[in-house]
């Protein structure tokens, strides 16, 4: 253990860096995270070692990040909150690079989110795409991952999806359904940033599941699981974001933002590339439809309380 490298994986207390950050443990790799919330407990134990992000103190920053070889970058924000806005995501990855290569990182493996666009007309894909951007300008070694849309045992998405469908006599779908997304599994995207991290060229590509459903197929395939006796009905897309609004103010979250909402019914969550994640979702949904659901899981309470 002695010699293994340094690994740094930025919000390993989190989803995806977290899943990073276990398959590098299990390969007997070192690892380091930089985290918003280094107060919680460390579900790694003593196994990995944290530090605070410090984007206000760049030169402590640097120092925090000496000594590694590689950064899984996954950090990022799903919606803008108070001052943390996605302009100020963009400029706090602009300083991280800034420290990795001060500090003499070699290699980046970057997350992003497929069809990134500087074109997009919702912010969120845009704001990735500049941060594409900055790693690719960076002057460091590195590989951009663009996932679909990420599904796992902590997935908040998922779990609050069979949330709904348990706790309601009826669940509505924005429009007509017939939009498309390419579930893909947190594990199968860990491992390509794993295996991205021992390259050297410099790369920029999709990260997809084998299977692709229409948005309607995917929560038939999730109710017949869940709660097969649930009605399924159509509603315009802007009640749909009221309807949300509304269940925000009862579990203290945003369930759904305008750009997750645009971005899903325009099907900016599938790939052109072949795939290369392995786990099915509607295999893993049949192992794990008994647990999911039991609880609504919060976003806001997660990344700001």
């Amino acid at each position: 253990m002695s010699d293994a490298e340094l690994n740094i994986v930025t919000g390993a207390y989190g989803f995806t860096g977290r899943y990073i950050a276990r398959r590098l443990i299990d390969q007997g790799q070192k690892v380091k995270t930089l985290t918003g919330h280094p107060e919680r407990e460390c579900p790694f134990g003593g196994e990995v070692s944290v530090a605070p992000y410090l984007f206000d103190e760049p030169r402590a920053l640097a120092a925090e990040l000496e000594g590694a070889t590689t950064l899984y970058n996954t950090y990022w924000i799903r919606m803008e909150r108070g001052t943390m806005t996605f302009d100020r995501a963009v400029v706090n990855t602009e300083i991280l690079m800034r420290s990795a290569r001060k500090a003499g990182v070699r290699r980046i493996v970057h997350i992003s989110i497929v069809n990134a666009d500087e074109n997009s007309p919702f912010p969120y894909f845009r704001a990735k795409w500049q941060a594409e951007q900055v790693i690719r300008n960076s002057g460091l070694e590195h590989t951009v991952l663009r996932p679909t849309i990420l599904f796992g045992r902590e997935s908040l998405l998922f779990n609050n999806l069979a949330w709904l469908m348990r706790k309601m006599p009826t669940f509505a779908i924005p429009g007509k359904g017939d939009y498309r997304l390419q579930p893909l599994h947190v594990n199968d995207l860990a491992e390509m940033a794993v295996d991205a991290g021992l390259r050297s060229e410099n790369d920029v590509r999709d990260a997809a599941g084998p299977e692709i459903f229409t948005f309607e197929e995917l929560i038939r395939l999730m109710t017949r699981e869940i709660h097969p006796r649930i009605r399924i009905m159509h509603i315009q897309p802007e009640r749909a974001l009221h309807m949300s609004k509304w269940l925000g103010g009862m579990v203290k979250d945003v369930p759904l933002t305008r750009d997750e909402m645009g971005g899903l019914m325009q099907s900016l969550l599938v790939s052109g590339s072949p795939p290369e994640g392995r786990t099915r979702f509607s295999d893993w949904l049949r192992e794990n439809a008994t647990g999911l659901g039991a609880k609504y899981r919060s976003e806001v309470r997660h990344h700001f309380r």
